[in-house]
C-alpha cells in the first residue's frame, strides 16, 4: 500500500505565506498575514490617497512576479483579505497605529467607494467640518469619538493599568451608547505593555461575564453522536468513508442551527437575516468547532477510521493543486489552535465574531449586525487579557485565525467531492502523528 504523507508544519521552520500574493510573509501586517511588499504597497496607496486602474477585468492574478502588474487588483485584493486601513499610523511613520486591531470586513460598496477614491474625498469632508476627532471602532477603528484615542491613551495606560480595570471602566461609565448595547469596553493598547513590569492582575467586567455565560448557555459541548468506531480488519471504502464525513456534518450544521436559536440576541434580528447568515458561515462554524470543542474526536476516533481508508493510486494521482493547498493551511491551522488550547469561552465568542458578518449580501440589519460584532470583539478581548494575563498576544492571535478560517471554508468549496475523503485521511493522519511525537 502507497503511503501518503505530508510534512507537518514546525512553527519554528516553516515559512508563511502572503495571503495577497503568495511571497514570504514576515507577520501580521495591518490585520493579516502579508510579505513586505504588499504592507509597504498598501501603506503606500492609503497614505498618498492612490486611486488605480485595470485595463482588464478587474481579476488580474496576484503572484509574487505578477503583483506589480496592476495595482488596482493588488490593493483591491488587500481589501478583499482584510488589510485595515485604519491600523496605518496617520503621520505615515513605522509601526501600526494599535497593535490589537484585527483584520476587517467591509462590505463592497466600501470597498468601491475606496478604489475609486470617493472615501478619501468623504474624509476630507469630514476633517474639514469635525476637526481632528477620531471616528473610530473595532472593525476599522479603534476609538470612538468621546474616549480618548490609543495614541492619546498610550502615555498613561500604564497608570490606568496599575489603577486596575475597573477604576479605567468606571471612568467611562458616563458616556451614552444606545439601549441594546449598553457595554462599555477597557481600551487598552498592547503596546501598552511594558516587559519590564509583570502584567497585573485584575478584575472582569460584569457584563463581559454575563454575556459570555450566555454564549456558553447556547452551546453543546457534548460529545458527536455520529458512530466512528469500525472494528480492527475493516477496510474502509471511499464511499463508505465520504458518507460518514456527510453524516458528521450533518450532525454538526444541525447544532448550529440549534444554536442560533439559544443566542442571546437571537430576538433582535430577522428570522431572514439568521437564514442568510447562516447559508453564508456555516461551513466556517462547521470547520472552528472541529479544531476547539470537537477536536478530541475528529483527530482521535475520525483519524482512526480514515487510516482504515485505502486511496487508489488514481485518486492520488488526480489530487488536485487546490485540496493540496486546503490540506497545507488546516495542517497550519491546527497547530496554531493546539498551541493556543482555546477554551471554551473564546471559542464561544470566537464563533459569535465571525458568525455576526455585516458585510453579507440580502442583509437587512447590517448596522445592527455591526454593533453585535463589536460586542463580541471587545467581550472576547476583556476574556483573554482578564484569563491570560501573561499572553498579551493572545487577541489578535485568535482573531488571525478567523480570516484562515474563512479562506480556508472558501477553498474548500472547490475541492471535488470524491476527493474529501483523501483530503481528510491526510490531514488527520499528519496531525495525529505529530501531536503523538510531541
Amino acid at each position: 500500500m502507497e503511503t501518503w504523507e505530508v510534512s507537518v508544519p514546525d512553527d519554528r521552520t516553516e515559512q508563511r505565506t502572503c495571503l495577497i500574493c503568495g511571497d514570504r510573509a514576515t507577520g501580521l501586517h495591518y490585520g493579516i498575514i502579508s510579505c513586505e511588499g504588499c504592507k509597504g504597497f498598501f501603506k503606500r496607496s492609503i497614505c498618498n490617497k492612490r486611486v488605480y486602474r485595470c485595463s482588464r477585468d478587474k481579476n488580474c492574478v496576484m503572484s509574487r512576479k505578477q503583483r506589480n502588474r496592476c495595482q488596482y487588483c493588488r490593493l483591491l485584493k488587500c481589501l478583499q483579505m482584510g488589510m485595515n486601513r485604519k491600523a496605518i499610523r496617520e503621520d505615515g511613520m513605522p509601526g501600526g497605529r494599535n497593535k490589537s486591531i484585527g483584520p476587517v470586513q467591509i462590505s463592497e460598496e466600501e470597498i468601491e467607494r475606496i478604489m475609486s477614491g470617493q472615501e478619501f474625498e468623504e474624509e476630507a469632508n469630514h476633517w474639514s467640518n469635525h476637526g481632528d476627532s477620531d471616528h473610530s471602532s473595532p472593525g476599522n477603528r479603534a476609538s470612538e469619538s468621546n474616549q480618548p484615542s490609543p495614541g492619546s491613551t498610550l502615555s498613561s495606560s500604564r497608570s490606568v493599568e496599575l489603577n486596575g480595570f475597573m477604576t479605567f471602566r468606571d471612568q467611562y461609565m458616563g458616556v451614552s451608547v444606545p439601549p441594546h448595547y449598553q457595554y462599555i469596553p477597557h481600551l487598552f493598547s498592547y503596546s501598552g505593555h511594558s516587559p519590564l513590569l509583570p502584567p497585573q492582575a485584575r478584575s472582569l467586567d460584569p457584563q463581559s461575564y454575563s454575556l459570555i455565560h450566555q454564549l456558553m448557555s447556547a452551546e453543546d459541548l457534548e460529545p458527536l453522536g455520529t458512530p466512528m468506531l469500525i472494528e480492527d480488519g475493516y477496510a474502509v471504502t471511499q464511499a463508505e468513508l465520504f458518507a460518514l464525513l456527510c453524516r458528521l456534518a450533518d450532525e454538526l450544521l444541525f447544532r448550529q442551527i440549534a444554536w442560533i436559536k439559544k443566542l442571546p440576541f437571537f430576538c433582535e434580528l430577522s428570522i431572514k437575516d439568521y437564514t442568510c447568515l447562516l447559508s453564508s458561515t456555516w461551513q466556517e462554524l462547521i470547520l472552528l468547532s472541529s479544531l476547539t470543542v470537537y477536536s478530541k474526536q475528529i483527530f482521535g476516533e475520525l483519524a482512526d477510521v480514515t487510516a482504515k481508508y485505502s486511496p487508489s493510486d488514481e485518486e492520488l494521482h488526480r489530487f488536485s493543486d487546490e485540496g493540496m493547498e486546503v490540506i497545507e493551511r488546516l495542517i497550519y491551522l491546527y497547530h496554531k489552535f493546539h498551541q493556543l488550547k482555546v477554551s471554551n469561552e473564546e471559542y464561544a465568542c470566537m464563533k459569535a465574531i465571525n458568525f455576526l458578518n455585516q458585510d453579507i449580501r440580502g442583509l437587512t440589519s447590517a448596522s445592527q449586525l455591526e454593533q453585535l460584532n463589536k460586542r463580541y470583539w471587545y467581550i472576547c478581548q476583556d476574556f483573554t487579557e482578564y484569563k491570560y494575563t501573561h499572553q498579551p498576544n493572545r487577541f489578535p492571535d485568535l482573531m488571525m485565525c478567523l480570516p484562515e478560517i474563512r479562506y480556508i471554508a472558501g477553498k474548500m468549496v472547490n475541492v471535488p467531492l470524491e476527493q474529501l475523503p483523501l483530503l481528510f485521511k491526510v490531514v488527520l493522519h499528519s496531525c495525529k502523528t505529530s501531536v503523538v511525537k510531541e
